[in-house]
Protein backbone atom coordinates (compact mmCIF):
# COMPACT_ATOMS: atom_id res chain seq x y z
CA UNK A 1 0.00 0.00 0.00
CA UNK A 2 1.38 3.40 -0.75
CA UNK A 3 1.94 5.95 2.13
CA UNK A 4 2.56 9.14 1.55
CA UNK A 5 6.44 10.58 2.11
CA UNK A 6 6.98 13.65 4.84
CA UNK A 7 8.43 15.84 1.74
CA UNK A 8 5.03 15.39 -0.26
CA UNK A 9 3.27 17.63 2.26
CA UNK A 10 4.05 20.49 0.31
CA UNK A 11 3.22 19.29 -2.96
CA UNK A 12 -0.25 17.91 -1.44
CA UNK A 13 -0.69 21.60 0.16
CA UNK A 14 0.13 23.31 -3.21
CA UNK A 15 -2.25 21.53 -4.96
CA UNK A 16 -5.03 21.89 -2.30
CA UNK A 17 -4.69 25.63 -3.07
CA UNK A 18 -3.84 25.65 -6.51
CA UNK A 19 -7.85 24.29 -6.69
CA UNK A 20 -8.75 27.02 -4.17
CA UNK A 21 -7.21 30.01 -6.26
CA UNK A 22 -9.06 28.18 -9.09
CA UNK A 23 -12.22 28.62 -7.69
CA UNK A 24 -11.51 31.80 -6.50
CA UNK A 25 -10.47 33.22 -9.35
CA UNK A 26 -12.85 31.44 -12.18
CA UNK A 27 -13.42 34.59 -13.52
CA UNK A 28 -10.22 34.88 -15.36
CA UNK A 29 -9.51 31.29 -15.55
CA UNK A 30 -10.73 31.06 -19.05
CA UNK A 31 -7.38 33.52 -19.90
CA UNK A 32 -5.17 31.06 -17.85
CA UNK A 33 -6.76 28.45 -19.49
CA UNK A 34 -6.06 29.74 -23.16
CA UNK A 35 -2.65 30.76 -22.56
CA UNK A 36 -1.86 27.51 -21.13
CA UNK A 37 -3.59 25.71 -24.15
CA UNK A 38 -1.70 28.14 -26.61
CA UNK A 39 1.57 27.88 -24.53
CA UNK A 40 2.00 23.96 -25.14
CA UNK A 41 0.99 24.11 -28.84
CA UNK A 42 3.44 26.89 -29.21
CA UNK A 43 5.90 25.05 -27.67
CA UNK A 44 7.74 23.31 -30.34
CA UNK A 45 8.26 26.46 -31.57
CA UNK A 46 10.37 27.47 -28.43
CA UNK A 47 12.03 24.46 -28.61
CA UNK A 48 13.75 25.57 -31.97
CA UNK A 49 14.08 28.87 -31.24
CA UNK A 50 15.96 27.73 -27.94
CA UNK A 51 18.74 25.87 -30.10
CA UNK A 52 19.73 29.09 -31.14
CA UNK A 53 19.40 31.54 -28.39
CA UNK A 54 18.66 31.70 -25.05
CA UNK A 55 15.66 30.08 -23.62
CA UNK A 56 14.08 33.52 -21.76
CA UNK A 57 14.72 35.55 -25.25
CA UNK A 58 12.84 32.56 -26.87
CA UNK A 59 9.71 32.57 -24.74
CA UNK A 60 9.47 36.62 -24.52
CA UNK A 61 10.18 36.27 -28.53
CA UNK A 62 7.40 34.01 -29.04
CA UNK A 63 5.01 35.73 -26.89
CA UNK A 64 5.94 39.08 -28.98
CA UNK A 65 5.01 37.26 -31.89
CA UNK A 66 1.77 36.29 -30.08
CA UNK A 67 0.87 39.67 -29.48
CA UNK A 68 2.08 41.10 -33.25
CA UNK A 69 0.22 38.65 -34.10
CA UNK A 70 -3.33 39.45 -32.26
CA UNK A 71 -2.40 43.16 -32.52
CA UNK A 72 -2.59 43.21 -36.33
CA UNK A 73 -5.69 40.60 -36.88
CA UNK A 74 -7.63 43.69 -33.85
CA UNK A 75 -6.66 46.18 -36.08
CA UNK A 76 -7.48 44.63 -39.38
CA UNK A 77 -10.80 43.67 -37.76
CA UNK A 78 -11.70 47.39 -36.22
CA UNK A 79 -10.33 48.98 -39.71
CA UNK A 80 -12.75 46.59 -41.99
CA UNK A 81 -15.44 46.89 -39.36
CA UNK A 82 -15.45 50.75 -39.24
CA UNK A 83 -15.16 51.17 -43.20
CA UNK A 84 -18.34 49.41 -43.30
CA UNK A 85 -20.10 51.16 -40.41
CA UNK A 86 -22.73 52.32 -42.68
CA UNK A 87 -24.24 48.78 -43.90
CA UNK A 88 -24.06 47.98 -40.33
CA UNK A 89 -26.14 51.30 -39.39
CA UNK A 90 -28.63 49.98 -41.90
CA UNK A 91 -28.78 46.66 -41.19
CA UNK A 92 -29.14 47.14 -37.37
CA UNK A 93 -31.54 50.29 -37.82
CA UNK A 94 -33.74 47.97 -39.95
CA UNK A 95 -34.37 45.70 -37.68
CA UNK A 96 -35.14 47.79 -34.81
CA UNK A 97 -37.66 49.93 -36.51
CA UNK A 98 -39.03 46.22 -37.84
CA UNK A 99 -39.25 44.78 -34.25
CA UNK A 100 -40.49 48.36 -32.86
CA UNK A 101 -43.26 48.69 -35.73
CA UNK A 102 -46.55 47.16 -33.83
CA UNK A 103 -47.77 45.83 -37.11
CA UNK A 104 -44.39 44.02 -38.13
CA UNK A 105 -43.05 42.41 -34.67
CA UNK A 106 -42.64 38.87 -35.01
CA UNK A 107 -45.55 38.20 -31.84
CA UNK A 108 -48.05 39.58 -34.50
CA UNK A 109 -47.41 36.30 -36.81
CA UNK A 110 -47.41 33.92 -34.37
CA UNK A 111 -43.63 33.86 -33.44
CA UNK A 112 -42.39 34.29 -29.72
CA UNK A 113 -39.07 36.03 -31.27
CA UNK A 114 -39.02 39.90 -30.66
CA UNK A 115 -37.13 39.06 -27.14
CA UNK A 116 -34.60 36.41 -28.44
CA UNK A 117 -33.92 39.14 -31.41
CA UNK A 118 -34.03 42.35 -29.38
CA UNK A 119 -31.52 40.30 -27.37
CA UNK A 120 -29.33 39.51 -30.38
CA UNK A 121 -29.87 43.48 -31.81
CA UNK A 122 -28.30 44.66 -28.43
CA UNK A 123 -25.38 42.38 -28.74
CA UNK A 124 -24.66 42.75 -32.59
CA UNK A 125 -24.99 46.56 -31.83
CA UNK A 126 -22.51 47.10 -28.58
CA UNK A 127 -19.75 44.39 -31.00
CA UNK A 128 -19.89 45.35 -34.20
CA UNK A 129 -21.39 48.83 -34.54
CA UNK A 130 -20.33 50.68 -31.15
CA UNK A 131 -17.03 48.65 -30.32
CA UNK A 132 -15.53 51.90 -29.67
CA UNK A 133 -17.89 52.51 -26.68
CA UNK A 134 -18.19 48.98 -25.72
CA UNK A 135 -13.88 48.98 -25.80
CA UNK A 136 -13.64 52.19 -23.57
CA UNK A 137 -16.34 50.52 -21.01
CA UNK A 138 -14.86 47.33 -20.60
CA UNK A 139 -10.78 48.09 -21.57
CA UNK A 140 -9.72 47.62 -17.39
CA UNK A 141 -11.28 43.85 -17.87
CA UNK A 142 -9.83 43.34 -21.24
CA UNK A 143 -6.52 45.09 -20.61
CA UNK A 144 -6.61 42.40 -17.16
CA UNK A 145 -7.63 39.86 -19.48
CA UNK A 146 -5.32 40.06 -21.95
CA UNK A 147 -2.11 40.63 -19.50
CA UNK A 148 -3.17 37.29 -17.30
CA UNK A 149 -2.98 35.08 -21.24
CA UNK A 150 0.27 36.58 -22.36
CA UNK A 151 1.39 36.34 -18.92
CA UNK A 152 0.45 32.83 -18.53
CA UNK A 153 2.22 31.94 -21.85
CA UNK A 154 5.21 33.20 -21.60
CA UNK A 155 5.92 32.26 -17.77
CA UNK A 156 4.67 28.14 -18.72
CA UNK A 157 6.93 28.55 -21.88
CA UNK A 158 9.35 29.21 -19.87
CA UNK A 159 9.07 26.89 -16.83
CA UNK A 160 5.66 24.81 -17.79
CA UNK A 161 8.23 21.95 -18.33
CA UNK A 162 10.52 22.46 -15.30
CA UNK A 163 7.27 22.78 -13.65
CA UNK A 164 5.37 19.69 -15.23
CA UNK A 165 9.31 17.93 -14.28
CA UNK A 166 8.65 18.72 -10.72
CA UNK A 167 4.93 17.22 -10.49
CA UNK A 168 6.08 14.54 -12.46
CA UNK A 169 8.52 13.71 -9.63
CA UNK A 170 6.29 13.87 -6.49
CA UNK A 171 3.50 11.33 -8.23
CA UNK A 172 3.83 7.85 -7.30
CA UNK A 173 5.46 5.53 -10.28
CA UNK A 174 2.61 4.13 -11.30
CA UNK A 175 0.50 7.79 -11.48
CA UNK A 176 3.55 9.34 -13.61
CA UNK A 177 2.97 6.67 -16.09
CA UNK A 178 -0.48 7.44 -16.65
CA UNK A 179 -0.15 10.72 -16.58
CA UNK A 180 2.79 11.26 -18.76
CA UNK A 181 0.65 9.78 -21.42
CA UNK A 182 -2.19 11.89 -20.96
CA UNK A 183 -0.14 14.90 -21.16
CA UNK A 184 1.02 13.85 -24.56
CA UNK A 185 -2.38 13.20 -25.94
CA UNK A 186 -3.52 16.42 -24.40
CA UNK A 187 -1.28 18.13 -26.27
CA UNK A 188 -2.13 16.55 -29.79
CA UNK A 189 -5.53 17.64 -28.63
CA UNK A 190 -5.02 20.85 -28.36
CA UNK A 191 -2.86 21.41 -30.78
CA UNK A 192 -5.74 20.01 -33.40
CA UNK A 193 -8.22 22.53 -31.68
CA UNK A 194 -6.22 25.54 -32.85
CA UNK A 195 -5.43 24.45 -36.17
CA UNK A 196 -8.95 23.23 -36.67
CA UNK A 197 -10.79 26.30 -35.72
CA UNK A 198 -8.58 28.76 -37.57
CA UNK A 199 -8.97 26.40 -40.62
CA UNK A 200 -12.81 26.17 -40.45
CA UNK A 201 -13.06 30.13 -39.95
CA UNK A 202 -10.85 30.33 -43.48
CA UNK A 203 -13.10 27.55 -44.79
CA UNK A 204 -16.55 29.24 -43.89
CA UNK A 205 -14.97 32.73 -45.64
CA UNK A 206 -14.65 30.49 -48.81
CA UNK A 207 -17.96 28.80 -48.44
CA UNK A 208 -19.79 32.09 -47.57
CA UNK A 209 -18.64 33.57 -50.65
CA UNK A 210 -21.32 32.14 -53.18
CA UNK A 211 -24.17 32.33 -50.75
CA UNK A 212 -24.26 36.16 -49.95
CA UNK A 213 -23.11 36.69 -54.01
CA UNK A 214 -26.35 34.54 -54.13
CA UNK A 215 -28.38 36.85 -51.69
CA UNK A 216 -27.88 39.91 -53.99
CA UNK A 217 -27.18 42.56 -51.37
CA UNK A 218 -23.86 43.52 -52.44
CA UNK A 219 -20.63 43.82 -50.23
CA UNK A 220 -20.13 40.04 -50.77
CA UNK A 221 -16.64 40.35 -49.38
CA UNK A 222 -17.19 41.92 -45.97
CA UNK A 223 -20.28 39.89 -45.26
CA UNK A 224 -18.09 36.69 -45.88
CA UNK A 225 -15.31 38.36 -43.63
CA UNK A 226 -18.36 39.04 -40.78
CA UNK A 227 -19.39 35.22 -41.03
CA UNK A 228 -15.65 34.09 -40.57
CA UNK A 229 -14.76 36.19 -37.72
CA UNK A 230 -18.02 35.35 -35.95
CA UNK A 231 -17.01 31.82 -36.92
CA UNK A 232 -13.32 32.42 -35.48
CA UNK A 233 -14.45 33.59 -31.98
CA UNK A 234 -15.81 30.25 -30.14
CA UNK A 235 -18.78 31.51 -28.40
CA UNK A 236 -20.45 33.01 -31.12
CA UNK A 237 -20.28 30.86 -34.29
CA UNK A 238 -20.61 31.98 -38.15
CA UNK A 239 -24.42 31.29 -37.23
CA UNK A 240 -23.95 34.71 -35.54
CA UNK A 241 -23.69 36.62 -38.70
CA UNK A 242 -26.40 35.15 -40.74
CA UNK A 243 -29.00 35.42 -37.88
CA UNK A 244 -28.11 38.85 -38.43
CA UNK A 245 -28.09 39.05 -42.12
CA UNK A 246 -31.45 37.05 -41.96
CA UNK A 247 -33.82 38.95 -39.48
CA UNK A 248 -32.69 42.02 -41.59
CA UNK A 249 -33.83 40.10 -44.90
CA UNK A 250 -37.04 39.40 -42.71
CA UNK A 251 -37.30 43.20 -41.54
CA UNK A 252 -36.95 44.41 -44.88
CA UNK A 253 -39.81 41.36 -46.09
CA UNK A 254 -36.72 39.65 -48.47
CA UNK A 255 -38.83 36.11 -48.27
CA UNK A 256 -35.91 34.70 -50.97
CA UNK A 257 -33.23 36.38 -48.83
CA UNK A 258 -34.39 34.55 -45.46
CA UNK A 259 -34.60 31.08 -47.42
CA UNK A 260 -31.17 31.40 -48.37
CA UNK A 261 -29.43 32.35 -45.37
CA UNK A 262 -31.20 29.68 -43.46
CA UNK A 263 -31.01 27.15 -45.57
CA UNK A 264 -27.16 27.51 -47.25
CA UNK A 265 -26.28 29.99 -45.07
CA UNK A 266 -27.20 28.60 -41.05
CA UNK A 267 -27.32 24.98 -41.81
CA UNK A 268 -24.61 24.80 -44.70
CA UNK A 269 -22.45 27.26 -43.97
CA UNK A 270 -22.58 27.25 -40.21
CA UNK A 271 -23.84 24.03 -38.85
CA UNK A 272 -22.39 21.61 -41.44
CA UNK A 273 -18.65 22.31 -40.22
CA UNK A 274 -19.40 22.05 -36.56
CA UNK A 275 -21.87 18.92 -37.14
CA UNK A 276 -19.34 17.08 -39.18
CA UNK A 277 -15.91 18.79 -39.93
CA UNK A 278 -14.76 19.87 -36.58
CA UNK A 279 -15.36 16.72 -34.63
CA UNK A 280 -14.08 14.74 -37.77
CA UNK A 281 -11.10 17.03 -37.86
CA UNK A 282 -10.61 16.92 -34.31
CA UNK A 283 -11.29 13.13 -33.69
CA UNK A 284 -9.09 11.78 -36.66
CA UNK A 285 -6.02 13.41 -34.66
CA UNK A 286 -6.40 12.32 -30.92
CA UNK A 287 -8.97 8.42 -32.60
CA UNK A 288 -11.83 9.28 -30.74
CA UNK A 289 -15.36 8.99 -32.65
CA UNK A 290 -16.39 12.25 -34.19
CA UNK A 291 -19.93 11.94 -31.98
CA UNK A 292 -18.20 12.11 -28.60
CA UNK A 293 -16.07 14.38 -29.88
CA UNK A 294 -19.15 16.87 -31.10
CA UNK A 295 -20.11 16.12 -27.29
CA UNK A 296 -17.11 17.42 -25.75
CA UNK A 297 -16.79 20.67 -27.84
CA UNK A 298 -20.53 21.70 -27.98
CA UNK A 299 -21.11 20.59 -24.27
CA UNK A 300 -18.34 22.06 -23.22
CA UNK A 301 -19.35 26.07 -24.65
CA UNK A 302 -22.69 25.81 -23.14
CA UNK A 303 -21.41 25.11 -19.40
CA UNK A 304 -17.91 26.86 -19.81
CA UNK A 305 -18.32 29.66 -21.97
CA UNK A 306 -14.59 30.40 -23.60
CA UNK A 307 -12.71 28.01 -21.34
CA UNK A 308 -15.11 24.92 -22.85
CA UNK A 309 -13.08 25.34 -25.85
CA UNK A 310 -10.54 23.75 -24.52
CA UNK A 311 -11.80 21.91 -21.79
CA UNK A 312 -14.73 20.59 -23.51
CA UNK A 313 -12.89 18.32 -25.98
CA UNK A 314 -10.16 17.75 -23.87
CA UNK A 315 -12.00 16.19 -21.27
CA UNK A 316 -13.48 14.02 -23.56
CA UNK A 317 -10.53 12.89 -24.75
CA UNK A 318 -8.95 12.24 -21.32
CA UNK A 319 -11.70 10.13 -20.00
CA UNK A 320 -11.63 8.81 -23.09
CA UNK A 321 -7.97 7.44 -23.54
CA UNK A 322 -7.85 7.05 -19.56
CA UNK A 323 -10.43 4.49 -20.03
CA UNK A 324 -9.09 2.54 -23.36
CA UNK A 325 -5.64 2.52 -20.77
CA UNK A 326 -7.76 1.03 -18.05
CA UNK A 327 -8.95 -1.45 -20.65
CA UNK A 328 -5.35 -2.43 -21.62
CA UNK A 329 -3.95 -2.95 -18.84
CA UNK A 330 -6.95 -5.10 -17.77
CA UNK A 331 -6.25 -7.49 -20.69
CA UNK A 332 -1.98 -7.38 -20.44
CA UNK A 333 -1.11 -6.97 -16.63
CA UNK A 334 2.07 -5.77 -16.04
CA UNK A 335 4.62 -8.20 -16.34
CA UNK A 336 2.85 -10.69 -18.30
CA UNK A 337 5.07 -11.15 -21.83
CA UNK A 338 2.10 -13.64 -23.36
CA UNK A 339 4.09 -17.15 -22.55
CA UNK A 340 3.13 -19.98 -21.04
CA UNK A 341 5.21 -21.72 -18.31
Amino acid sequence: MYVFRNDQIPFILMVVLTLAAIILFWSIMDMVLLGASLAIVLLPVHHYLSRHIRPVFSAILVTAGVIGASGIFAYCTLAILSSNATTLSVIFSTIGTWLGSASTQPEVFGFPLKSGLISLLNTGNSIFLDYRATLIDDLTVIAFKAFIFFFTLSILLLHGEELKKKIMDRLPAAVSQYVQRLSSVTADTLYAIYVVQIAIAVLTFFISLPVFYLLGYGNVIFYSFLAALCELVPVMGASVAFLIVGAYALATGDLRGVLILFFLGYIAVSCMPEIFIRPVLVGRRVCIHPVLMFIGIIGGLLTMKLAGFVLGPVIVVLVITSYRMYIKERKCPAGFTGERT
